[in-house]
């Protein structure tokens, strides 16, 4: 059931069902999440079945606000502090020491948690009226099937689950891919996942320019959105640059079929059967309509994708993440 997330009795109804165990599809700013509340771990472990995900793969909480850290985490060092007045609320993901007995559960078992304060108005307006209801955090993974395209919409939520998960409709996503996940147990940023916060702005942010996880692969905490393979459609995608995917297409001629191309350079098209789709030139809108285009390929019924390479640049790393971990699937 899918509900206007701009009507106050939409958002009191969603409260009261992840008050009582239930599961709620919520619109943020990234992609729309699949709700349960943080410390219900029989809600918990509905996300996990429902999704058909690990329940060892953690799960990010978001919270309404920062003083809904000291429920969920025990220690927040300085640079996460800088981090959390930068870009909080915002698609930010911070992975700190877990307090023992909250989000378990959420947490995969491990002793480090994932927090975020979202931006999206209906999440949070849903949050507050958690916290009104005694519930001080929702647990929400991608509203999807373990391992496939995140949704950005509420008919893409309706069109994972059915009519068995009730949503709230925010609208289009409007960052459209993923948060950035910062691991601040280890007394440095490490950045375990890019998204719309680059690492320069995090450099900026708190002094310290943030390690890759190659960088520091000891001890290094499960994060949700960080396996190899993951954000996968139903075709088989291949990564080449503009002039490779050119001469695929010249060299499949007439014979191409059930091919989609989706590409920043313009290319001709052996055959009317091949879908060529433009990716826009600007990385804030290519991640903003990344997943849609991708459930819209499934749609299409497309096999093969062949995607161009965004440009390696700090803007684009994002995108170039998601992208590189579907076609890995």
């Amino acid at each position: 059931m899918v509900l206007d997330g701009q009507q106050d009795a939409s958002i009191t109804a969603a409260a009261q069902a992840l008050r009582a165990g239930q599961l709620v599809g919520l619109p943020t700013e990234t992609v729309y999440g699949l709700a349960a509340d943080a410390d219900n771990d029989q809600a918990v472990a509905q996300v996990y079945a429902t999704k058909g995900r690990p329940a060892d793969h953690p799960l990010i909480v978001h919270v309404a606000d920062d003083s809904g850290i000291g429920h969920f985490a025990r220690d927040v060092p300085a640079f996460a502090q800088a981090l959390v007045q930068a870009f909080w609320p915002g698609p930010l993901t911070l992975i700190l020491p877990r307090r023992p007995g909250h989000g378990a559960a959420a947490a995969g078992q491990q002793d480090s948690i994932g927090l975020r304060c979202p931006a999206h108005p209906v999440a949070q307006a849903l949050l507050r009226a958690c916290m009104a209801a005694g519930v001080h955090g929702v647990a929400a993974p991608s509203a999807n099937r373990f391992g496939r395209v995140s949704p950005t919409t509420a008919a893409h939520v309706q069109d994972e689950f059915g009519d068995g998960v009730l949503v709230l409709d925010g609208g289009a996503c409007a960052v459209g891919i993923e948060s950035t996940i910062v691991d601040c147990t280890r007394g440095v940023p490490v950045l375990l996942r890019p998204g719309a916060i680059t690492r320069a702005q995090i450099a900026a942010a708190c002094g310290i320019a943030p390690l890759s996880k190659e960088e520091l692969p000891a001890h290094t905490p499960r994060a949700s959105g960080t396996l190899e393979a993951h954000y996968a459609p139903n075709a088989k995608v291949r990564l080449m640059d503009a002039k490779a995917l050119q001469a695929g297409l010249d060299l499949l001629g007439s014979d191409a079929a059930h091919l989609a191309v989706y590409a920043r350079t313009p290319l001709r098209a052996p055959a009317p059967q091949v879908l060529l789709r433009h990716m826009p030139q600007d990385a804030e809108a290519a991640a903003q309509e990344l997943f849609a285009a991708l459930r819209g390929f499934d749609d299409a019924g497309v096999r093969l994708l062949w995607i161009e390479w965004p440009p390696a640049t700090p803007e684009w790393e994002g995108v170039r993440d998601r992208l590189q971990r579907a076609a890995a699937a």
